[in-house]
């Protein structure tokens, strides 16, 4: 029996429910507070454990190393050595552990200057970040994130928060409606309606403190690689989680794990690839032998910030060493270069039809599959999420390939803003990365009205961005033409002068 099902157990684990039968690890009228047709907590109340936070002496606040935990030296860690050794023996990351990249060459980008001052002009509506920059501007470093919001913006972000099983939530606008805190927001909110915090017995205060540093590890700078997109993995998570064929399955423990390992799978990237990290020769590339580079930092940083947080503290040390473990399974999944092994598995899966979600191993490799879908689960958005995705996302490739121009490297393939266009790069990346893995995802759920609407969205999106490349592929060859006609007139008209 898996080390967290035995400190953990679910009711009768394994069974399916039957039809009407509460899916939740616990009933919602049973958990401490809840009303029928309330949120758990509402945000008003989230607000108040939030000053709790801020009064609140956290252990290490002055830690030297922002990612070090409490007793390096009894803990096994050395001061040059990037990674810090727990009581546990899995390593963890420091974290920030990225050098400085320098992106002001990339403000003359037209595209890149266009998505900043949109992100800007809409950050800066608030008269709460504006105080907040402000300050900044004053040399005044808050010592936390500032998370006050109007009354008015309580109110419908309190109200997505009522959908947010709803395949069509816009990320974007709830993340301004909590003021950039759409992660932190989000996931305490899942965490209550999952009865997690009651299952747990996790201290609210502790969960807002690791949630805090979660989202603010992640650079804020990156066009897409950024907390809203950890949001937004994390709101598709929950929607997959909620699949029929699998929630008559899971543990407490498996949600507890799926949303973990989707807030914190990308947690401070960089914004650069892994072949940018292993030919600039980056230390983490050497670190991890070029295996899985990424996913194995955002792992090992999860790791540090579950222990410096001292979330799971409370638990035995058997109990965190092996969530520990599945969410570094989880994470690591979500490595690109891994898509075809787990297609192939999957596929091999449905075919003799011998997933047994019974077994707790069958049940963590469909949350590996629930968690690559949601990862690159863009395309499968409305047309107006998914084309914010997209540019947003080859914006981060433009950025890298001009880095790579600039310091002399080959550009890497995707990156070049002269030779690959948005539309082509979404067409490739639909037919040969999301269909196959979405046609097997529905396959696995039995055609779900959520798996037909995200196929229905992809072939809809998929459509679009052909009209879009058949438009410019037009606009190029008139371009050449009236080109080859000038010069043609301009010859003919050279013949005529030449006695």
């Amino acid at each position: 029996m898996p080390v967290l099902e035995r400190f953990f157990p679910a009711v009768e684990p394994g069974r399916r429910r039957r039809t009407g039968e509460e899916p939740m690890p616990f009933p919602m009228g049973s958990l401490p507070g809840y009303q029928q047709g309330t949120l758990a907590w509402d945000l008003p109340e989230m607000i108040k454990m939030v000053k709790l936070v801020w009064k609140s002496n956290g252990e290490l606040r002055g830690a030297k190393h922002r990612g070090g935990l409490d007793s390096e030296d009894a803990l096994g860690g050395s001061a040059g050595d990037a990674r810090v050794r727990g009581q546990t023996g899995v390593l963890s990351e420091r974290r920030g552990s990225y050098p400085f990249i320098d992106f002001r060459l990339l403000n003359n980008s037209t595209l890149s200057g266009e998505i900043g001052t949109k992100k800007k002009v809409k950050r800066l509506l608030s008269f709460q970040r504006y105080f907040h920059a402000s300050r900044l501007l004053r040399g005044i470093v808050p010592q936390a994130s500032l998370y006050l919001l109007d009354e008015d913006y309580l109110g419908q972000a309190r109200h997505m928060l009522s959908k947010v099983g709803m395949w069509d939530f816009d990320i974007f606008l709830f993340d301004r409606l909590t003021n950039g805190n759409s992660l932190v927001t989000l996931l305490c909110h899942l965490f209550n309606v999952h009865g997690l915090i009651h299952h747990f017995q996790l201290d609210m205060v502790t969960l807002h403190r690791f949630l805090v540093m979660v989202q603010e590890d992640y650079h804020s700078q990156n066009p897409y690689h950024n907390a809203v997109h950890a949001a937004d993995v994390t709101q598709a998570m929950h929607c997959y989680l909620r699949e029929p064929k699998l929630a008559s399955f899971l543990t407490p423990s498996d949600i507890m794990l799926g949303l973990l390992a989707a807030a914190a799978h990308d947690v401070d990237h960089p914004g650069v690839n892994q072949p940018f990290l292993i030919k600039t020769k980056h230390h983490l590339a050497s670190l991890y032998q070029n295996v899985s580079v990424l996913e194995n930092h955002h792992w090992r940083s999860t790791i540090g910030m579950l222990r410096e947080s001292r979330l799971l503290a409370h638990l035995p040390k058997e109990v965190t060493l092996d969530i520990e473990q599945q969410l570094g399974s989880l994470i690591l999944a979500t490595d690109i270069n891994r898509q075809n092994e787990f297609l192939i598995r999957l596929k091999s899966h449905l075919d003799n039809q011998d997933l047994r979600l019974e077994d707790a191993q069958d049940r963590h490799f469909m949350l590996q599959i629930a968690l690559k879908c949601a990862d690159i689960c863009n395309p499968c958005r409305l047309w107006d999420l998914s084309k914010q995705w997209s540019e947003r996302v080859c914006e981060e490739f433009y950025r890298q390939g001009d880095l790579e121009q600039k310091f002399e490297l080959e550009i890497s393939p995707l990156c070049n803003q002269q030779k690959d266009t948005i539309p082509s790069i979404q067409i490739g990346f639909m037919t040969y990365i999301v269909e196959p893995l979405f046609e097997r995802w529905a396959q696995f759920t039995g055609d779900t009205p959520l798996s037909e609407n995200m196929l229905n969205h992809l072939r809809r999106n998929k459509a679009k961005w052909r009209s879009l490349l058949h438009k410019q592929h037009s606009s190029s060859r008139s371009n050449d033409h009236s080109g080859q006609v000038t010069g043609s007139q301009e010859q003919t008209l050279n013949e005529e002068e030449t006695p």
